[in-house]
């Protein structure tokens, strides 16, 4: 079976529960899966739940605490290659059969690692391994290479109401 390239972008809400939903669709179906989150560092609930439930997704964090707010440091950016290293080999050799690059594009907004070098890890993919990458400002050179593009656009967020992030819903 061909694995094909997803992206979920956009500034709306949902990017990661999209990818942690097909991980859980995918490990109930018996496939195993490899979840990469980058820039992300902290424990958020959709963690736990794998962590608790889910033995068959493996789960790993490229980030060192929280989001970066302004400049990223060279620790961020030893994290993320760190990980950008780890994602090829595990590409490469297909053990998993769904493997999800969470706030890649993320990363590459920041800059701690190159759409050429991510670019270069994707191509380096087993052909039957299922590829998705999630993150605000994807860039058009990965939008070009991936087969599903799905933006989340915001329209209206209590955010703007003063609501602040809940557990179980938010993270």
């Amino acid at each position: 079976m061909k694995g094909y390239i997803h992206i979920y972008t956009g500034n709306g809400k949902g990017k990661t529960t999209a990818a942690f939903g097909l991980s859980l669709r995918a490990a109930g179906a018996g496939k195993k899966v490899f979840i990469a989150q980058f820039v992300k560092g902290k424990t958020y609930a959709e963690i736990e739940a794998v962590r608790k439930y889910l033995p068959a997704i493996t789960l790993k964090q490229y980030g060192l605490g929280c989001f970066i707010v302004k400049n990223p440091t060279p620790q961020d950016v030893d994290a993320a290659r760190t990980g950008l290293t780890e994602i090829t080999q595990i590409l490469e050799q297909g053990e998993y059969d769904l493997v999800v690059l969470d706030e890649a594009n993320i990363a590459l907004h920041y800059k701690l690692f190159s759409v050429e070098e991510l670019i270069d890890a994707i191509k380096r993919k087993r052909p039957e391994t299922e590829l998705v990458i999630t993150g605000r400002y994807a860039p058009t050179e990965l939008i070009d290479l991936a087969d599903l593009v799905t933006e989340m656009k915001e329209v209206k967020h209590y955010y703007k109401k003063g609501v602040v992030a809940r557990k179980g819903i938010e993270y």
